[in-house]
């Protein structure tokens, strides 16, 4: 009699401990299903991004476009574009202190969808800024122009945070991307900061970085320069007349679009 007592209590433990196991197995299995599910949305949520990325950039290669054939000079020198590696969006997530979940990437990162203009002159910015923003289907969300207020390090640039609606096959989303528009001599000097920032060990870090604001300091003077230079020059050229611009233009006929 003790020993069949003894097998049912085993029984039963080990039938208890079996649905235990299940019921452990059951949610390894839903957490899985949800991290997947998180990743193809994440995927689908990039996609998205570059489609608004794309719709930016090609707006202004359209105005690239038509600066080189109706004018003399264009304002535009390069068009660039990238969307912001997971490592970097988990990073800003984890060090501003919000949950990594589609709708707060989407509230929280305005710059996953980043296009930058690289222009001769620093008035080409504001043109261009202009020129992108007066289009009806794009929506200012935030503007900081660190030309005229320049971040401590010297860094200069202007960035812009743009909304563009991008149409899918059954829906339309508006989706933000950061443009930054700089100079080129401006380019120059952040692509090298950036290098040097990223340097694990940096000998003498101060004067490093005091040194770095003062090349900001000369780049924004020569600037600032060549922008007078430019308008000297200009405003020593003849008015050209409807003759001089018909006759220009037909230079510019086999110029590739």
């Amino acid at each position: 009699m003790n020993d069949d007592r003894s097998l049912m209590d085993k029984t039963a433990m080990g039938m208890m401990k079996m649905l235990s196991d299940s019921g452990a197995m059951d949610m390894l299995i839903d957490q899985t299903k949800r991290m997947m599910w998180s990743v193809v949305e994440y995927k689908e949520m990039q996609m998205i991004y570059t489609c608004a990325m794309k719709e930016i950039k090609t707006k202004l290669e359209v105005l690239d476009c038509e600066f080189k054939l109706k004018y003399k000079r264009n304002p535009i020198s390069s068009i660039a574009s990238r969307l912001k590696r997971t490592e970097s969006v988990i990073e800003k997530l984890l060090r501003r202190g919000y949950p990594f979940s589609m709708e707060s990437i989407e509230e929280n990162i305005n710059d996953i969808a980043g296009v930058r203009v690289i222009c001769p002159y620093v008035d080409d910015i504001y043109l261009i800024a202009d020129s992108l923003l007066s289009q009806d289907d794009v929506t200012l969300v935030a503007r900081k122009d660190y030309i005229e207020n320049p971040k401590p390090n010297g860094y200069r640039s202007l960035h812009l945070i743009v909304s563009i609606p991008v149409f899918l096959s059954e829906t339309k989303k508006n989706v933000k991307v950061e443009v930054q528009i700089r100079t080129i001599a401006m380019d120059y000097w952040a692509s090298l900061e950036h290098q040097m920032k990223y340097k694990k060990e940096i000998p003498d870090a101060e004067l490093v970085s005091s040194e770095l604001k003062e090349c900001a300091e000369r780049i924004a003077e020569t600037d600032s320069r060549m922008l007078s230079l430019r308008r000297r020059i200009e405003a020593a050229e003849d008015i050209p007349t409807e003759d001089d611009e018909l006759l220009d233009r037909l230079s510019r006929l086999d110029l590739p679009i």
